[in-house]
């Protein structure tokens, strides 16, 4: 019999944060044994292609293009969804949670849009559901706003929660070329999308930011309350002008706490440049937090990639394991005889 117990996990996607949440899993198991307790076994991976080149080697067997295979398989404890999309998405991830499954995810539009409701169904299906990688990559700010931070009272959040916008004006800055270039040459090192609408438009930081209000205040934020500006019309003169009166331009979601209300926004503002957040340049996010006990605080790192993503996706699948749900799952397995 196994010592241990051994979680099987069914993973949504094997893109670049699919394939780094393997790497991590592959190349460093005895640490996540030694953190949690438990052996983990990626059993099954939804995938397109079966046959497409890849970042990491999965055996054959383990892919599948049945979704069914892996939400209605009872030994699959936890569901990894980063395959991304919305509508058909969220209908896997409410299937998964009401199979009594824990659901890890990276993926910002479901939780912007569906969040409120995948957590209520969590929480009567007796199951967690995670996703600090919607909001800033490896930054580990739900978590902090949920457990370090959850006795004050939070007055402000603002960020730079977009690395292409960061990205842009931060070369626009420096190196006093124009929005057209520089989005061109983002595009060209893979930092914007070909169609960069939702980046450079404030869509995707208002996401993000919808989230955050959202566990920083205590209440359910919808998109449709986040004001949104972007930053095409961002040009040279209006960033001499910011220069000139002593600041930077940057693309900043903010929630602020006014009265009974909680506002939300993203658009460029001029930050002086002795603002914490003036100081993140290129492709780096950071989150500043500002609470009545706490006063200030900021979070600083990646916000996007292969391996920060995947670090944030892994460190909500060591929060299930570790949590009471799991426990009781494995203390049920002892008593039967299956678990030493």
């Amino acid at each position: 019999m196994n010592r241990h117990p051994v979680v099987k996990i069914g993973l949504l996607g094997l893109g670049t944060v699919g394939s780094g949440v393997v790497k991590m899993l592959e190349n460093h198991p005895e640490a996540l044994l030694e953190r949690s307790g438990n052996d983990v076994e990626i059993t099954k991976i939804l995938v397109r292609d079966l046959d497409k080149q890849r970042a990491v080697d999965v055996p054959r067997e383990r892919l599948t293009q049945n979704v069914a295979e892996i939400i209605q398989d009872p030994e699959i404890d936890i569901i990894i969804e980063v395959m991304g999309g919305e509508e058909e998405t969220k209908q896997i991830v409410l299937a998964a949670l009401e199979q009594g499954k824990h659901v890890v995810t990276a993926n910002k539009d479901l939780i912007a849009l569906h969040g409120a409701e995948l957590s209520r169904i969590a929480e009567e299906n007796g199951v967690e559901l995670h996703y600090e990688a919607a909001v800033a990559g490896a930054i580990p700010i739900l978590r902090a706003l949920r457990q370090s931070m959850a006795a004050d009272q939070i007055v402000e959040v603002m960020g730079i929660v977009n690395g292409t916008t960061n990205y842009i004006l931060s070369k626009m800055t420096g190196e006093g070329a124009s929005y057209d270039e520089v989005l061109a040459e983002a595009q060209m090192l893979g930092y914007a999308e070909a169609d960069p609408y939702a980046d450079v438009s404030g869509l995707d930081a208002a996401r993000k930011m919808a989230i955050l209000a959202s566990i920083a205040f205590h209440r359910p934020v919808a998109l449709a309350d986040v004001a949104i500006q972007g930053i095409e019309k961002i040009t040279q003169e209006k960033i001499a002008a910011a220069r000139a009166q002593g600041g930077v331009i940057k693309l900043i979601g903010r929630a602020q706490r006014v009265g009974a209300d909680v506002l939300v926004s993203v658009g460029p503002m001029v930050l002086s440049n002795d603002h914490p957040l003036a100081l993140v340049n290129d492709s780096y996010n950071a989150v500043h937090v500002r609470g009545e006990a706490l006063g200030e605080a900021m979070f600083y790192g990646r916000g996007a990639g292969m391996m920060p993503t995947a670090s944030a996706v892994v460190g909500d699948l060591l929060a299930v394991l570790r949590s009471p749900q799991m426990a009781q799952g494995h203390a049920e397995l002892r008593l039967a005889g299956v678990l030493r």
